[in-house]
Order: C-alpha cells, then structure tokens, then sequence
C-alpha cells in the first residue's frame, strides 16, 4: 500500500449524521482527522468518534471564522490540512495526487486550489453546477487564514496557490427541504454582505486566478435588474446547464430563486437602513 499524503483533514459540522458517514468513509487512508462541530443536536459527534475522529466543539459565527479558528487552535499531526464539509468526499484519485504533489511541493507554495463537483439526485451536474469550481482547501497549516465572505469563505494565503488535477466530490444527501432552509439562510448573509460592497469591477475578469474571475463576475452580477432570470440564461444557456437535462433544468431554476431570495432579502435590508 503507497504512503498516505502528509495531510490531516478537518471536516466541519452542523447535524450531519445524514452526510458525514459518507465524508469519513472517504478518509479511511487519513490518521488524523477532526471534526470540528457547532453543537449538533444529532449523532453527528458520536459518528465521529465511532469513526476514530477526534472531535471539537466551537460556536459557529461564518465558515471563514470557523476555518480560521480551527487551523490557530486545534492541533495538528500533519503540516497540511484538507479543509472539507460533510457533504464532501475524497476520491481515491484525489489522495494518490496529494501523495505525489505533496512529496515534491516547495515551501514557496501555501495552498492548493481543487475543483468541487456537485452532485444532485445521484447524477453529477456538471454544466448546471457551473463546473469548474475552484476552492482553496488544501492549506500549509500556518500560512493561510479564511474569512468570512457572504455566506461563505475567501482567503488571505502566504505564498503561492498552486492548483490539482483531481476533483472533490459534493453531494448532500439531505432532503431537498433541507436544501430549501440552507439557501434562505444563506441568502440572508449574501444580502448583507452585498449591501457593505462597493460597485464590482470588469478587471478581474481579465485575471489568470479563476478565483478573481469567479468574485469579478459575483461582483458585476450583485445589482443587475432581473438578476434571477440573467442567472437563469447564464446558468442554462451560456453555460450548457441544459446538457445535464431535466435535473439540469430543475437545478438552474432552484439557483435561480435563490438569487431571487437574495435580491428580496437586500430589498427588505435597504428600507430598514436609515434615509
């Protein structure tokens, strides 16, 4: 059997007993992993400990806070960490890769960049999702810290950000009902976060980084008028969501309310704010 990568992996939890099962059978090949949760109600921490995880718990206040205090304060084996959700899995593919990218990696390098492939009804969206995705998730402990960004995360990184060949696996298998909860909560910090910004600029578009391309489009699309149908053209059109078929279509519409829920959201922000 060829060596596991330096790597200790930290999988951050909210009632996951659904999805994280799933996660941490993906990382038998791990001896070192943590799971850092918010206070679950569920079993989610006995299935981790059952598992052989260790577990931490800490209030969650943003996936970037979350991240960061993690990575400052829970020890650590291994001098990278593979910064995972529950509803994440590792393929073997993926491990091979860190194994031999981590055997030759130089200290001017900080963090890996990975592709997320998103997974709905067991089929993988691959034109609906948006593929590709890129996400800072494999990180020299140390040398990046997150921070909150809307409803997810960005990164201040300490070096160069190199990127891998093989993708990360997402697929919750949590009710669509839940999927529903989880984007109007989301939809809330979005708003909040969109409304302290200022206008979005055309220069990033331009970037090499597809993480600057990735904010850059963000940024332009925040205030267009009918945002939730120019996603929906955007989304199934000029990115080929129709090629992923029905559940391409279904996929495009959900995404497409969900920016409807956020325009809402700012809507409703913009009159409580003082004239």
């Amino acid at each position: 059997m060829p060596a596991a990568p330096p790597v200790s992996c930290l999988i951050y939890t909210l009632n996951e007993e659904v999805n994280l099962p799933h996660c941490l059978a993906s990382l038998r090949w791990c001896d070192d992993v943590v799971v850092v949760d918010s206070f679950s109600t569920d079993d989610t921490t006995v299935l981790a400990r059952a598992a052989g995880a260790r577990v931490v718990q800490h209030a969650f206040t943003g996936f970037g806070d979350q991240r960061s205090w993690s990575l400052e304060n829970v020890p650590l084996k291994h001098p990278w960490a593979l910064v995972l959700d529950a509803d994440e899995r590792v393929p073997p593919e993926l491990v091979a890769e860190l194994t031999r990218c981590l055997a030759a990696v130089g200290t001017e390098v900080a963090a890996f960049r990975v592709r997320r492939r998103f997974y709905l009804w067991g089929k993988w969206l691959r034109y609906s999702s948006l593929y590709d995705t890129w996400v800072v998730r494999l990180v020299r402990v140390g040398r990046v810290r997150y921070v909150n960004r809307g409803h997810a995360e960005t990164q201040v990184v300490d070096g160069k950000i190199e990127a891998l060949g093989q993708d990360l696996l997402d697929e919750n298998h949590k009710p669509l009902s839940e999927w529903w909860q989880r984007q109007d909560r989301y939809a809330t910090r979005e708003a909040e976060f969109e409304i302290a910004q200022p206008p979005g600029s055309w220069r990033g578009l331009v970037s090499h980084d597809p993480l600057v391309r990735r904010a850059a489009l963000k940024g332009l699309a925040r205030d267009l008028p009918w945002r939730p149908l120019w996603f929906f053209l955007y989304a199934f059109l000029v990115r080929l969501g129709f090629l992923d078929g029905w559940d391409g279509l279904r996929f495009c519409l959900m995404k497409a309310a969900y920016h409807g829920m956020i325009v809402r959201k700012k809507r409703a922000l913009r009159k409580l704010q003082p004239a």
